[in-house]
């Protein structure tokens, strides 16, 4: 069963991924999901909020060079995890979270229903990820 209290945070520039990644974690039962489409508007929503976010979910090409967003979230009091998708753009090598970093980097252009399953089992453990997902419209 999934905490309802995880707060999550989406960032892409194209109010259509926002919306895709958004209903995917709809499916898996979390719905505390605040979408946001610039840099600027996720520096405000992490430097004012006053209690940390439990992963954030950013497009790399967002910060468009203006910022390292890999080095942004590494032990940043406010992102207890965070989830870098289309690194590539961002010019970043794909990393996989480890126990001192909770930062993943994907070369994957939007996440899927399977990778954002995969993430949640780290990020909330009372729900395990257990097998494949099978995505049902």
């Amino acid at each position: 069963m999934p905490s309802t209290s995880l707060r999550i945070l989406i960032a892409d520039t194209q109010h259509f991924h926002r919306m895709r990644i958004e209903r995917l974690f709809n499916q898996l039962g979390y719905f505390r999901v605040a979408p946001v489409q610039g840099v600027e508007e996720l520096l405000s929503l992490m430097e004012y909020s006053t209690e940390p976010f439990d992963l954030v979910v950013v497009n790399g090409a967002l910060a468009n060079g203006r910022l390292n967003l890999f080095d942004f979230f590494v032990d940043n009091p406010q992102a207890r995890h965070a989830f870098i998708f289309d690194g590539r753009q961002a010019q970043l090598p794909p990393i996989a979270a480890s126990v001192r970093h909770n930062v993943k980097v994907s070369h994957a252009a939007l996440p899927d229903l399977a990778s954002i399953a995969q993430l949640m089992a780290k990020v909330d453990p009372r729900r395990p990820f257990v097998g494949t997902v099978i995505s049902v419209r």
